[in-house]
């Protein structure tokens, strides 16, 4: 890998096998993928409350949330920093602004995962190479794909931020689903059918998957049962 050679990678004292002990389940990247207005950030959300009443370590990264942070836009960020800044660390909508968006948050979502966290993510994510490069920086089995596969009527008829009109009478350009693509995943790890069922059955599918791979075995009765030793990881796990 290429590098500034004055840059150097950093050991820790405290391992991540160590923390994830201490939290009492192991830390991953929970991926959600699908459509404006699919249900991304309400099954996040729901399961995060759920995953918080077990006791279990975790965080959401949402679409909207990050792009007034980490990943503003040039609006946002010419404001604090000036044009010329915001010119050059500014994300818009663009293809390769969204490339930048995904490595960011894939990025961040790592770091998570390192320390025993379980990150939640909800973002279109709209290209399959983008969601693949994070699963790439991952060791096997941290990066869980979720497809929320809500039909494109039924994302219209909810549109909560009224995109979907906008995009139709040609207001909004490049907006996903209308006029640039959106590539669902091959095999996702899972696929929640979110148009006829709750956000809380939609958490409850994907505690049952964490539970299944001994992420995390929570009990109902909000204290977490210590999952079985991690096992051991590689140099750059």
């Amino acid at each position: 890998m290429v590098n500034d050679t004055n840059v150097k990678w950093h050991e820790h004292q405290v391992s991540r096998d160590k923390r994830e002990s201490l939290n009492g389940h192991k830390g991953c990247v929970i991926w959600f993928t699908g459509l404006s207005g699919s249900g991304k950030s309400t099954i996040a959300n729901a399961l995060d409350h759920k995953l918080y009443q077990y006791g279990i370590h975790s965080s959401v990264l949402d679409g909207d949330n990050v792009r007034h942070t980490l990943n503003a836009g040039p609006g946002m960020l010419q404001e604090t920093h000036g044009e010329e800044f915001a010119k050059r660390f500014g994300l818009g909508f663009s293809a390769i602004d969204r490339e930048e968006n995904i490595r960011r948050i894939g990025a961040v979502a790592q770091l998570f995962a390192e320390a025993g966290i379980i990150a939640l993510t909800a973002f279109i994510s709209p290209y399959r190479i983008d969601r693949d490069r994070v699963r790439n920086s991952l060791q096997q089995g941290e990066f869980i794909e979720v497809f929320v596969d809500t039909p494109m009527a039924v994302c219209e008829e909810r549109d909560p931020k009224g995109l979907y009109k906008k995009a139709r009478a040609g207001l909004i350009r490049g907006f996903t689903g209308i006029d640039d693509p959106y590539e669902a995943p091959l095999e996702p790890e899972l696929t929640l059918s979110a148009a006829n069922k709750t956000p809380d059955q939609l958490a409850d599918e994907v505690i049952a998957y964490l539970e299944q791979k001994g992420i995390c075995r929570p009990n109902r009765a909000g204290v977490t049962v210590i999952p079985a030793e991690a096992q051991p990881r590689s140099a750059n796990g």
